[in-house]
């Protein structure tokens, strides 16, 4: 043994406070080894699925914010007052007086400026313009917020196999919509000499434009839902499984309404018939199935149109009372029976705002409200959804 080792062992026999200390030293040493071979967190894990939940419902609601002022700008009928699409260019409004005037220029030149608005003053054109310019720069924000994102979780390793398809999947949807919003536009600045109607762009493009955001909006906010909301651990029983086909039937339906009511919009039918229950005297006016071939009036009879929403509104309305019903009898978790019953009283609510948006002839605020309401009830009915989704195995 060295003589160096000898007279230290002599010495920690002599002072206790010399031993204590070495020996805490060499436990520190051995724990700091053991910290450094240790493999770090798996990613992605139940934190980082929380983050992207947040995340995506975040997206979601600025999908509604988009939806919600896509459909004010329609009801001010401000969405042909900018007459170009520029991805970057017209991010910035015009500035001085000249640029606005220019800028009014090009919109006299289009129908709507000719057939309906031919003594528009400036500051009157200026309040459509800000509103479409106010959509469309909020779509812009969806965008940013959907793809600055996705680049930082991937870098991160946030996503796996599963959620790198959905957010790519989601990113290129965004752009598709906005691709899909100006080739809506694009349909009622066209001149049409043989239309005697009043300028507007297609309603099958606006059901088109209004259709793909919602199912944008429903694939975030269901994914967001599943990532973020543990699933009940519920017995999987025949009643249950008739339970969960219930209310994947319902969310169809309510979806299928919603999407009814940008036909609505497009033809302005909530102006043809203002009476309720009854469409005028009748509960099936005369001129239903007025156009040639029968399928047209489907999609371009303003009549038909305003009834095929009704029918669909209280399919959804009695559907959604079916389905709270069905649901009294069973065994569910707290937080489904709430999901529930927020849906069917949300459902009550979005009829009496229909049917007063329709007795006082659409009113921009009641009308703007009960297209909301569309959204928030189809929301409420994917929340129930993923209230009784299946524990994944």
């Amino acid at each position: 043994v060295p003589p160096f080792a000898l007279r230290t062992a002599s010495i920690c026999q002599r002072t206790p406070h010399l031993r204590q200390w070495l020996a805490k030293r060499s436990q520190h040493s051995i724990t700091a080894e053991a910290g450094a071979n240790t493999a770090p967190a798996t990613v992605p894990n139940a934190a980082t699925n929380r983050i992207l939940g947040r995340w995506l419902l975040g997206c979601s609601g600025l999908v509604v914010g988009a939806v919600v002022l896509g459909g004010v700008t329609r009801l001010t009928e401000s969405g042909l007052s900018m007459v170009d699409w520029h991805l970057v260019r017209e991010m910035k409004p015009p500035q001085t007086r000249a640029e606005w005037e220019a800028e009014f220029a090009k919109y006299r030149q289009f129908p709507e400026f000719k057939i309906m608005n031919h003594d528009m003053t400036l500051p009157e054109f200026k309040f459509i313009f800000y509103m479409e310019w106010g959509h469309r720069m909020w779509g812009r924000l969806v965008g940013l917020a959907y793809v600055l994102p996705t680049i930082y979780f991937w870098k991160k390793g946030y996503f796996n196999r599963s959620m790198k398809g959905r957010a790519l999947g989601l990113c290129g949807f965004v752009f598709f919509q906005g691709l899909l919003g100006w080739y809506m536009v694009k349909s009622g600045l066209e001149e049409k000499p043989e239309s005697y109607d009043v300028p507007r762009v297609s309603q099958y493009r606006l059901s088109a434009h209004l259709g793909s955001a919602l199912l944008l909006y429903c694939a975030s906010l269901w994914t967001g839902l599943t990532l973020m909301v543990e699933p009940h651990k519920l017995a999987n029983t025949k009643r249950l499984n008739q339970l969960r086909r219930f209310a994947k039937g319902t969310v169809g339906l309510v979806f299928l309404t919603a999407l009814s009511g940008a036909f609505v919009a497009g033809l302005d039918a909530g102006l043809v018939y203002n009476s309720f229950p009854l469409m005028g005297d009748r509960w099936i006016p005369d001129d239903l199935l007025a156009f040639s071939p029968t399928l047209k009036n489907f999609f371009e009879n303003p009549t038909t149109v305003q009834f095929d929403h009704r029918v669909l509104a209280i399919s959804s309305l009695t559907a959604i009372t079916g389905l709270y019903m069905f649901s009294r009898r069973m065994m569910l978790p707290r937080r489904a029976k709430i999901a529930i019953s927020c849906l069917t009283a949300m459902a009550y609510a979005q009829v009496a705002l229909g049917i007063s948006t329709l007795l006082l002839y659409v009113p921009t605020p009641l009308a703007a409200t009960h297209q909301s309401g569309s959204v928030a009830l189809l929301s409420l009915a994917i929340w129930v959804l993923a209230e009784l989704r299946k524990v994944a195995k």
